[in-house]
Order: structure tokens, then sequence, then C-alpha cells
């Protein structure tokens, strides 16, 4: 992905806009269905109001939750939603109105959004501290409400021994759910639903009231002023599906969060720096959210990457194993809309690879209407992920290392395959029932 010299725009854009402000949100409960609204505004000159729906499901009891827990639990997706729609100008004043802010808790964020934009941050060329970001100033409207609101404050939610596990389609999160689903209650958890989404948790056998269904919507003010040129990259999304999965763990009464970032999601994507396009699904931001959680929200709620012990290549290995999704699991962000892989783009190449050791040439052919191997125009991708260029794909792809020993096996040694295989990183957050889970079906 090239660069885009936009250091004076972004200098510019500040000039003009002075602050971006976080007026309002609005919480109500219908008939099961939980509904959530946020009201932004750039300098009182374009105004912002993203949604949330979550339909009903018979395992819901929203109204068993305090009204003042439920703002809370929704204010914090509104401050994670935020920093999309902040990004179009980068103005330096952030105002925030729902509730107060601790300077602890301001730090929280400010980490976040720093290095959550980062990727956004380098392919701008935008230099700027994380210091003088952004400085965000707390004004709330009403009663001056305040953190922290927990459980042993007087909110009393009892949680179950249940498992929420966010399903995005691809292999990563078929393997959990594969673990998961006849160790323990799962339930899987699908923002904006697609193609692969839906088949995944069909093909694991769960009905229409079995899953969760978050329905997110944009503001399309914030894509039209994409389109007329104003600032746009990445934002950290895994950082609103941490939030949006606490809040629904607490409507499920679901004690367990189990994500699916492998311990690769830690290697920045520029090398010798901070800069990591999977910052939010790293283990340094797994950590300070659960700190976050722990001391504001709830005690009881365990967040964690379930496949954070694993390498990219045995998470392949387990998904080989799992016939029944090759059909119908798509890790392909180009070809999501039109549920397919467009076979042109990092992870359609980064998936191939990681899965040859393991699957035939044949197979990996029908599972991606082509063999990419024999793409000659793919060279350049291939050279960014085997490390031969001097930048990765800003993508969710594995290690440099794990591609190289895939290329190796294909080939015929297998010892680095082999090596990697036997691995298993105890840098991880996993309840030891979770972990015992997991070595379980590792050595099956």
């Amino acid at each position: 992905m090239k660069r885009i010299d936009n250091q004076s725009k972004f200098d510019a854009l500040r000039k003009e806009f002075s602050t971006f402000t976080f007026e309002r949100q609005t919480v109500s409960r219908r008939n099961g269905t939980l509904s959530l609204a946020f009201d932004f505004n750039l300098d009182d000159r374009y105004h912002f109001r993203p949604t949330l729906e979550i339909p009903a499901r018979p395992f819901f009891d929203w109204d068993s939750i305090p009204e003042m827990q439920l703002e809370a639990l929704a204010f914090q997706i509104g401050m994670t939603e935020l920093v999309s729609y902040w990004k179009i100008a980068c103005p330096k004043r952030v105002v925030v109105k729902p509730f107060a802010l601790t300077e602890l808790q301001k730090s929280f964020w400010r980490k976040l959004y720093y290095n959550g934009l980062g990727e956004f941050l380098y392919l701008n060329s935008i230099t700027v501290s994380e210091a003088d970001l952004m400085h965000i100033i707390s004004l709330p409207i009403e009663y001056n409400r305040t953190f922290p609101i927990r459980n042993d404050m007087g909110c009393e939610t009892k949680f179950e021994e249940k498992v929420l596990v966010p399903v995005g389609g691809g292999k990563d999160s078929v393997v959990t759910l594969e673990c998961l689903r006849n160790a323990m209650p799962a339930i899987p958890l699908i923002v904006n639903p697609r193609g692969a989404t839906l088949g995944c948790v069909k093909t694991a056998g769960y009905g229409e009231n079995d899953f969760i269904v978050i329905n997110r919507t944009l503001d399309p003010t914030m894509l039209q002023l994409n389109a007329e040129g104003y600032l746009n990259g990445h934002t950290p999304f895994s950082a609103l599906l941490a939030f949006i999965s606490v809040l629904v763990a607490f409507g499920s009464r679901s004690k367990y969060i189990a994500l699916s970032n492998e311990n690769s999601a830690n290697e920045s994507t520029v090398p010798d720096t901070n800069i990591n396009h999977q910052y939010s699904k790293s283990i340094e931001f797994e950590s300070d959210f659960r700190n976050y959680v722990a001391e504001n929200l709830n005690e009881e709620v365990q967040y964690f990457s379930f496949l954070r012990p694993l390498s990219e290549l045995q998470i392949a290995k387990l998904f080989s194993q799992y016939e029944a999704y090759h059909s119908v699991f798509r890790s392909c962000n180009v070809g999501s809309k039109t549920d397919s892989w467009c076979g042109h783009c990092p992870k359609c190449l980064f998936t191939w690879i990681i899965l040859s050791p393991f699957l035939s040439r044949k197979k990996l052919t029908a599972i991606f209407g082509k063999d990419l191997m024999a793409d000659t125009s793919l060279r350049p991708i291939f050279e960014e992920l085997n490390g031969t260029a001097p930048v990765k794909p800003f993508e969710c792809v594995g290690t440099v290392e794990e591609v190289r020993a895939s290329v190796k096996a294909v080939d015929g040694n297998r010892n680095q395959v082999n090596a990697i295989l036997r691995c298993f990183n105890n840098e991880h957050f996993l309840p030891l029932q979770f972990e015992q889970i997991l070595k379980q079906n590792l050595h099956a």
C-alpha cells in the first residue's frame, strides 16, 4: 500500500477545524432489541449519527441491567466509534459530554487512538506525537456522570459459564468455535452478517436464534467527506468489537469472551516501529483493555484471545481438518461484499500459503478458484509477505517466519514448520480451563 504525503493537509485541516464533540448518546430497549445511537459533530458544520442495533434473542435480558450501567457500557462503544469520524479532519480538541473521564481513563483512550491509528498516520505520512494528537476535554451534560460503574458498586449482573465467540467468517474464528462449542455453551457473535459469517455459524449447527447479530451503520456524511478528499484510513475495529462484546456479555450473562487473535498479531507491520495494522488485536491492547474493563465496568467478565498461544501455522493445521468449512469460509476483505475470494490481495495469498503445508494444491485451487502460486502478478505481494520487501502488507497476515516456513514445507523441507507446530506461547490471558481445551485440540 502506497504512502501519500498528507502532512500539509493534516496541518491545514487542524487549523480549519478546532473541535470534535461527542454530544450525546441514545440507548433504547424495546421488545428485547437494544438500539444505540451516537451524536458527533465537527465544529457544528458536520453532524454524524452512527447507530448500533442488537436484535432480540431468547437468551438476552437487557431489562435487568440498571440504566446507568447500560449507559456506561454504551458510552464505551461511542468512544470507540468516535475515532472513525474524528480522523476526517483530526481537530486538536475532542469534547466528551455523556460522561466525565478521569485522567487515567483519558490516557487509555489517547493510547488506543494513537496506536490504533498508527497505520492511518503512517500511510498519510503524518508526524504527530501521542500527546499532541488530541486533547480530550470532558464535559458531562447531566448529573456529572462518572466511572467506575461495576458490579461491586451495587449493579448486580449474575454471569454464567458461557462464552461469546465473535465470528468473522475466516479460518481463525472457525477454529475457536469448533474447539469451544462442544466443551461449554458457546454463542457466536456476528457484526453485520454476510455470506461467510452466516455460513460458518450454520455449518457449526447454530439456528437463527442461537447466535447474536450486531447491525452497525456508518453515517453517510462520513462516507461523503471521504469521497470529497478529507483524511481517511484504517481505524481499530477490533477495539470496537471488544467493547460491543462486553455489552453483549452483560445482555446474555456470558462470563467469557473468546477472541481469535493469534500471537503473530503482535508483530509490527513496519519493522523496528510500533506501527501495527493489528494493534487492537495485539496482546498489548488486550492487556490494557482487560485492565480498563476490570477497573471501570466489571471484574467478572473475562476477555481474552483463545488462539493467542498459537501461530498462524498451528491454526491453519487445525482448520485444515474442518473440511465442512472449506467451501464457506472467506478471509478476503476485498471480496467480502460479494462473498468471494478476490484472488489478488495479500489476505488471499497469505491464506493460500499458510494452508499449503496441510492441503494439496488441488484442494487449495478448489477453495480459491484458481492457483494463486501460478499467478505472477502476485509476486510483489509475495515479497512483502516473505520479508523481501521492507514493509509487510497492511492486512491481518502472519509473520515472515511462518510464510518462509510454509514455502519451504511445500518444497519438501518441513523442519521449520514442524518446529513452529511444537510451540505454545505462554504469554496469554486464557483461564486455565480454556488453556486445557486448546491444548487438547492441538494435540488431538
